[in-house]
Formats: structure tokens, C-alpha cells, sequence
């Protein structure tokens, strides 16, 4: 069994569609450990605030099926691609950590880049897992958070129930 982390993250209808999100995974993976949901601004564009939260599980599936099941989680919420990588989504799922791997090609990325560039991310992430160490540089993730710029992104905890 391996040990996954995911961010979700949606401005379009955001409610409901991270309970959504939230309910296709535990079907999916089983017990899920939850970070508490943020809002904060969007990055790179001017649009409605998201909610962001990261998740653990652990799986026998593969990464490369793992990040498959998150696509479909999402076309199911009705993420549409656009040209941009900064715009408005109904559902955003990544792949952030999968055990200790290691991985840059074409099918995936692990850990993820945001991990080290996005509050959004990092802040729950470290909630979730705070002595849990980054792939890369060794870190664990709450000497990581205390690190990041406060100025950079504001996160508000928010009160959002996703029990089953």
C-alpha cells in the first residue's frame, strides 16, 4: 500500500462540488484523512474565491491509475481544459505525493510543484501531514509552511461539512 495526497480545489459552484470530490474518493479509496477547507483568492487571474483542501489515503493502485481516477473525478464534476492554466474551474485534483516517489515525465509528476508554490496547498498539507518530509529536498512540510511568506496567500479556514 502506498500513501497519496491530493489537493481539491474549486471556484465554480464550490460547495458542491468539493463534497462531490469528496465523495468520489472515499468511494473510490476508502477512508480518506482531510485537512479543513480554505478559501483564498485565485492566482493568476481575477474570479471568485476557491475552496482548497488536501487529502491522504493509502492505495494498491498505481500512480499513473491514481492520477487517471482524479481525471475522471474531475470531467464528472465538469472541469472543462482550457488554454490557461490560471482560470476558473468547477474541480481541480493532483496529484501531490505518492509515497516517496520521485517522477517527471510525460504521464506524471510527483511531487507536485505546488506543494512548494501555493499556500493553498502547502498549508493544508502540512496540517494534514506535518512531519511528513518532501520527496526532494528532505524537508518535512511544516518546516516548509513556516518558511512561506504569509504575504504571498491568505488562506481563511471555512466550515464546511464533508462527513459521508
Amino acid at each position: 500500500m502506498a500513501r497519496a495526497f491530493v489537493s481539491i480545489g474549486s471556484n465554480i459552484e464550490r460547495e458542491r462540488n468539493v463534497r462531490a470530490a469528496v465523495a468520489a474518493l472515499r468511494h473510490r479509496f476508502g477512508t480518506l484523512q482531510l485537512s479543513r477547507v480554505y478559501q483564498n483568492r485565485p492566482i493568476g487571474f481575477d474570479g471568485e474565491d476557491f475552496y482548497n483542501l488536501v487529502v491522504g489515503f493509502d492505495t494498491s493502485e498505481p500512480p499513473e491509475a491514481v492520477a487517471a481516477i482524479l481525471h475522471d473525478i474531475e470531467q464528472q464534476q465538469g472541469r472543462v481544459r482550457g488554454p490557461s492554466k490560471f482560470s476558473a474551474r468547477s474541480l481541480d485534483l493532483d496529484l501531490l505525493l505518492y509515497d516517496n516517489l520521485v517522477r517527471d515525465d510525460e504521464q506524471l509528476r510527483v511531487p507536485r510543484d505546488e506543494i512548494r508554490e501555493y499556500a493553498c496547498v502547502l498549508g493544508p498539507l502540512a496540517e494534514l501531514a506535518p512531519e511528513g518530509k518532501h520527496p526532494e529536498t528532505g524537508e518535512t512540510f511544516t518546516q516548509m509552511w513556516a518558511r512561506f511568506p504569509p504575504s504571498r496567500q491568505q488562506l481563511i479556514a471555512v466550515e464546511l461539512s464533508l462527513d459521508g
